[in-house]
């Protein structure tokens, strides 16, 4: 039989999260709710893996956050720049790229809850939950539910942070109570019967719809034909939204018709917007990148992009990046006033995520042989596994922020650059980082290699 897990996302509108079971899973004690999984995995050895390096001395812990939250999120920091690079290989050096690693952990994290053997073993290595602690390895769905929490009660008038999961399930099967309750309170992911065996399109459809409705209607399709069939079993569901304006907004006269050059040496023109203010920015010489973040309102979602210099391929910057380098750019920071140009773009990306996953290690969930996911339904069935993984984002950047504006009025005019001033020009390719502020929480990423298409 087949189990299938779904991940996607949008940038756009999207309803509350369902009501947690719970009176509230933002105070709960770990006691309060029991979240142990099925199997425990135990790492003899805790090496760096790919993509990282010793925790550097000045690392501390932000105030006001629980430690254990803070290890899950460098946890998944390091997942997202690790599987960044297999993306990017998959794809040619001209694309753009966006997608939101939290909403595939996420969504993994909750396949994980029901898994033992070395598909646990595999989980818990490739999304880097074996680089934390053996207590927030236990209770990582607790600590999920806790850095929710923290990130989406972001939202303040100006800017939205929110997410949904839902599980869609055969309805001719009984699924494990304690895998439906720790999805509920934990994740908000209720159960909601499908007839996958008599009508799998039409269970297709459901979803899509679902989905559609819950992102206004910017992701649909999420599911393609045949994506779903007679054997298929669950679907889980993670959606992320995020809304948000400019603490300093680009004024819309400003924006003109700029040149802007790609990867492959051609040259396209795009609106591109510009300010002048003060931001938090950074040259690193040695790593050949300019670092600017641009806050949004309320200031704990920031919008981080990396510029390499002139001359210096986008490709050589991925290829040498890691987390604790991020980190390391992020913490050289200093507010300066700057002069920043950006081109206006809108860029959707849509992918399977099983390849790169099973390149990274993640072999046996995809196996209808060695998949072990005894914990999902009641009969503690061993024949369970996932046949494919979706994953879809969207995302807009315009004069206000991320949110859809009226057209500005265009024209062509060439710009002299001020002298001895520092500049910001993203008129080559750049990588961008939509994340919470304190955590370091990368929620969103990808490049823009291609504003013009």
């Amino acid at each position: 039989m087949h189990l299938l897990v779904l991940c996607l996302l949008s940038v756009w509108g999207l309803a509350a999260p369902e009501h947690y079971a719970v009176e509230d899973i933002c105070t709960a004690k770990p006691r309060h709710i029991p979240v142990n999984p099925i199997c425990i995995y135990r790492n003899p050895e805790k090496k760096p893996q790919e993509g990282e390096g010793q925790e550097p001395a000045k690392d501390k812990l932000p105030e006001s956050t629980n430690p254990r939250v803070w290890e899950l999120s460098k946890a998944n920091s390091r997942f997202a720049v690790v599987f960044y690079k297999y993306l990017a290989d998959s794809k040619d050096n001209g694309q753009n790229i966006f997608m939101s690693p939290l909403s595939i952990s996420t969504a993994f994290a909750m396949t994980k809850l029901g898994a033992c053997g070395s598909t646990l073993q595999q989980l818990m290595e490739v999304f880097r939950f074996d680089t934390i602690s053996e207590k927030t390895s236990d209770q990582i769905h607790f600590f999920f539910a806790k850095l929710n929490c923290r990130l989406y009660k972001k939202a303040n008038k100006s800017s939205e942070l929110v997410s949904a999961n839902r599980l869609f399930g055969e309805k001719s099967l009984v699924f494990n109570e304690t895998y439906q309750n720790i999805s509920e309170i934990v994740y908000g992911a209720k159960l909601w019967p499908l007839n996958f065996k008599e009508k799998p399109e039409l269970s297709r459809q459901i979803i899509n719809e679902w989905v559609a409705n819950k992102t206004e209607k910017r992701i649909t399709e999420v599911i393609p034909e045949g994506g779903i069939d007679d054997l298929t079993v669950l679907v889980l569901v993670n959606t992320i939204y995020f809304k948000g304006h400019w603490k300093s907004q680009f004024p819309a006269p400003n924006t003109k018709l700029d040149i802007f050059h790609k990867a492959n040496g051609e040259t396209c023109q795009v609106p591109t917007m510009y300010q002048e203010s003060k931001f938090r920015y950074a040259f690193i010489p040695q790593d050949k990148v300019q670092v600017l973040e641009l806050p949004y309102k309320g200031d704990d979602i920031t919008m981080l992009l990396v510029l390499p210099s002139a001359g210096t391929p986008l490709e050589e910057v991925e290829r040498e990046l890691t987390s604790e380098k991020l980190q390391g750019w992020i913490d050289s920071m200093k507010e300066m006033s700057l002069f920043v140009y950006l081109p206006r773009f809108r860029v959707e990306d849509s992918f399977s995520v099983k390849e790169k996953l099973r390149k990274m290690g993640l072999e046996d969930l995809f196996s209808p042989e060695n998949a072990r996911l005894p914990g999902i339904i009641a009969e503690g069935r061993t024949d369970l596994y996932v046949s494919e993984a979706f994953h879809k984002a969207f995302l807009e950047v315009n004069e206000e922020g991320s949110e859809a504006s009226a057209a500005t009025a265009v024209t062509i005019s060439g710009r002299s650059f001020p002298m001895n001033r520092k500049i910001f020009n993203a008129n080559r390719p750049f990588l961008l980082f939509i994340r919470e502020a304190a955590l370091n929480t990368i929620i969103f990423m990808g490049r823009i290699a291609d504003p013009c298409s």
